[in-house]
């Protein structure tokens, strides 16, 4: 199985352009809400906990992040927690309210994901391997992590395997 260092660092190697990493720090957060907006309907409350298929998607992705690392799997759970609030909250709203939101969250995210990658001047790393698409809300809060001056080791593993971030020039059409 592959490791925390593993999957960051193929992650990175999409997004070394710190414009993309950037749009990656509104992009990703509000591609994540959505999908828990979207998936808190159908749901059913429990012991005072809204359960739908947003709660089994997060309860999957925090395993799988606390497999990789205690650490980044905890702050991890906290902020797929948070989703999972703001998500029941908006499935309690009407179906408009809920639906709208939602997807206004879903494309919007998408939107400033694909300026940063247009920036990059490489496609995103899910279309390559989907677990991409698991690993974008960890790198997220890697790259958090980083700019906190946390995790160094992780950090420069990560460096070492994917190279340093930059601001890469356009080259002139010929």
């Amino acid at each position: 199985m592959k490791t925390l260092i593993d999957h960051l660092a193929q992650y990175a190697a999409y997004h070394r352009d710190r414009r993309n990493i950037a749009s990656h720090f509104i992009g990703i957060p509000l591609i994540v809400l959505a999908v828990a907006v979207l998936l808190s309907r159908p749901g059913v409350e429990l012991a005072g906990l809204w359960w739908s298929p947003a709660s089994l998607t997060a309860l999957a992705a925090g395993l799988f992040y606390l497999r990789l690392d205690l650490r980044f799997g905890l702050l991890m759970a906290v902020l797929l927690g948070l989703c999972l609030w703001a998500g029941a909250a908006l499935a309690g709203q009407t179906t408009a309210v809920w639906l709208s939101s939602g997807l206004a969250l879903f494309v919007i995210g998408w939107i400033i994901q694909f300026v940063g990658h247009h920036y990059e001047g490489r496609k995103p790393a899910f279309v390559d391997d989907v677990m991409g698409l698991v690993i974008g809300p960890l790198f997220v809060a890697a790259e958090a992590a980083f700019l906190l001056g946390l995790r160094h080791e992780v950090e420069q593993a990560i460096v070492q395997r994917a190279g340093p971030t930059c601001i890469r020039e356009k080259k002139a059409a010929a």
